[in-house]
């Protein structure tokens, strides 16, 4: 692993390092668990702050056991299971568009997901922020 990351994840309250007397940071084995667990939590797509609330949870001085890595893995199934589905609806969209060849900005699913805005034409439709779903109409147009 690059020092940097180390660095960072220090600098983040994530881990933390004793020194010796040069400065050079040494890291005990709970710290290097930890890392572990940081890496795996990325992967799974948690955000830093959440993995820093997860790591609150563990015990500071000792290794996590088997039941504490079960605990935390299961919290984090229905976020794996939503990926998934994320991942799988993605991927069906993906053939869909190949088979079309569309890629247009007004109506690919893939590139304009979920425009509630489509039907009223091309180009801008609304100014202003803090429009919520039931702000279907047009406003000034662009």
């Amino acid at each position: 692993m690059a020092p940097s990351a180390l660095r960072f994840y220090e600098a983040q309250g994530l881990i933390a390092a004793e020194r010796t007397a040069g400065g050079q940071r040494r890291y005990q084995r709970v710290t290097l668990r930890r890392v572990a667990f940081i890496r795996a939590a990325q992967r799974i797509g948690l955000s830093l702050d959440e993995i820093a609330n997860a790591l609150t949870t563990l015990p500071e001085n000792r290794t996590p056991t088997k039941a504490d890595w079960s605990r935390l893995s299961r919290s984090w199934r229905g976020r794996l299971d939503q990926r998934i589905a994320e991942l799988e609806r993605l991927r069906d969209q993906l053939t869909e568009c190949i088979g079309c060849g569309c890629l247009s900005l007004r109506a690919c699913a893939l590139r304009n997901a979920e425009d509630r805005l489509a039907g009223s034409g091309a180009g801008a439709r609304i100014l202003g922020v803090g429009l919520d779903d039931t702000d279907a109409a047009p406003a000034t147009a662009v």
